[in-house]
């Protein structure tokens, strides 16, 4: 049998094998909004982005901070730049409890669909040399690694720089990675 339903205006469904599906909304950051964002980011990372930083995002017009609700739960966020026909990556967290769940998949969709909208030709993002699920999920999104820049991170680790060219390897309609085939 075949449901049919419809959504909310911007919801959208994301589920996995480990998660059932849930209805998600993805939204631009508001300063209320600041409280979740930061319990996430200090969830994700050792040397964690402080409130002022996030504020400055927000009043920065180059800047987005999408933010993905599951259910009344901040489930992720993805900060990125628009600039001179190009993406820039900042931030890309998930929660822990919503990891391996499409995330960080829809999250990037929601950038790129934007960014094509508005010219953007390429994205360039800075990850971790040691975080290999996020390398995995960049090169499936049709990054590749670009070069290493040394000591990027606050306690040293190195970071690859990673870019993808949309004119190289242009989204479908669903904005899904590209065809390796």
């Amino acid at each position: 049998m075949i449901l049919f339903f419809t959504l909310p205006r911007g919801c959208h469904i994301i589920g996995s094998r480990a998660m059932p599906m849930k209805l998600f909304d993805i939204r631009p950051m508001t300063p209320a909004d600041l409280d979740a964002v930061l319990a996430v980011e200090r969830q994700c990372y050792a040397h964690p982005w402080s409130a002022g930083f996030f504020l400055q995002e927000l009043a920065n017009p180059l800047a987005t901070v999408d933010l993905l609700w599951i259910e009344g739960a901040l489930a992720g966020y993805l900060c990125s730049w628009r600039v001179d026909g190009e993406l820039h990556i900042l931030n890309l967290a998930t929660a822990p409890l919503f990891r391996r769940h499409g995330i960080g998949s829809a999250l990037l969709r929601r950038a790129f669909s934007h960014g094509i909208a508005q010219g953007v030709e390429k994205a360039f993002l800075e990850v971790r040399v040691s975080n290999e699920a996020a390398i995995d999920l960049y090169r499936h999104f049709g990054f590749r690694t670009i070069f290493r820049r040394p000591c990027y991170y606050p306690d040293g680790e190195d970071a690859w720089v990673m870019e993808r060219d949309f004119a190289e390897s242009a989204p479908r309609g669903d904005l899904a990675p590209p065809d390796r085939g």
